[in-house]
């Protein structure tokens, strides 16, 4: 397998996390210890597909940015069918944070979160999820 070399820019503070996560786990450099978080985030992916799930989409934003509440509120009105609630909270005047209950078909909730995360004004954002169909649910 050939390896390609690029550069990446990243914030001191994820700087700082990603060597210690190297650190933590072992990982001899930077590098293998970011092709080993890409390559989770491809597995994780790969079993998102029409399987009805439920779960949560986290974010951590800057509400005062402009237009972000707009196009938040735009693509929740978008996934309407699969959000059951939201949550907002603040933790400073400026700092929101939401949690957002989903359920539907895996693909959707990944196309809902990938697109609220790149969002220009949101800091952290992470979907977690869990089957949701009736097979998998215990009685």
């Amino acid at each position: 397998m050939s390896v390609s070399r690029f550069s990446v820019s990243l914030e001191n503070e994820l700087l700082v996390a990603l060597d210690d996560y190297a650190r933590a786990n072992h990982f001899p450099n930077r590098s293998r210890a970011l092709r080993q978080l890409i390559e989770r985030d491809i597995v994780e992916r790969k079993w998102q597909c029409g399987n009805v799930v439920a779960g949560a989409i986290i974010l951590v934003y800057d509400q005062v940015k402009r237009d972000l509440m707009n196009r938040v509120a735009a693509l929740q009105q978008e996934y309407h069918e699969e959000i059951l609630s939201v949550q907002h909270f603040y933790f400073t005047r400026t700092i929101a944070f939401n949690i957002l209950a989903v359920k539907g078909p895996a693909y959707r909730l990944t196309e809902l979160a990938d697109k609220l995360i790149a969002l220009k004004g949101v800091h952290h954002g992470k979907l977690v999820m869990t089957r949701a169909d009736e097979r998998h649910v215990k009685r």
